[in-house]
């Protein structure tokens, strides 16, 4: 007999889908691109916000042609779960330590996301 808690296959490939996209370019201060990656990376660890359950997607990546430029790409659940968990105090922590890395403002875009793939 199925628990009422149980989740159906269908329920959680739902609950798989990215609802939000987030999307930044980083500049790092000359020579500063791999202490940037590693800063980044950190969001991966566990209680920050790369390790979130509503976070879907996040990928780390350096410009082919100059090394101090970091894109990370995201995809969350909802934008409603991006604000909450980066309000956290983890997020906040990782975002304090990324200015002073940065040559210039980050570009910022939000998506929406349409179908694609990502393994978990």
């Amino acid at each position: 007999m199925e628990s009422p808690h149980s989740i159906t296959e269908e329920e959680e490939s739902d609950s798989m889908i990215a609802g939000y996209g987030f999307g930044a370019t980083l500049t790092a201060r000359p020579g500063r691109g791999d202490q940037l990656v590693d800063l980044l990376l950190t969001g991966l660890d566990e209680g920050s916000p790369g390790a979130s359950e509503h976070c879907l997607v996040y990928l780390v990546s350096r410009s082919a042609s100059d090394s101090d430029v970091v894109h990370v790409t995201e995809g969350w659940t909802s934008e409603e779960d991006h604000h909450r968990v980066f309000a956290g105090e983890a997020a906040q922590s990782i975002v304090a330590q990324i200015a002073p890395l940065l040559a210039k403002d980050s570009e910022y875009t939000d998506h929406v996301p349409v179908r694609g793939r990502s393994a978990l």
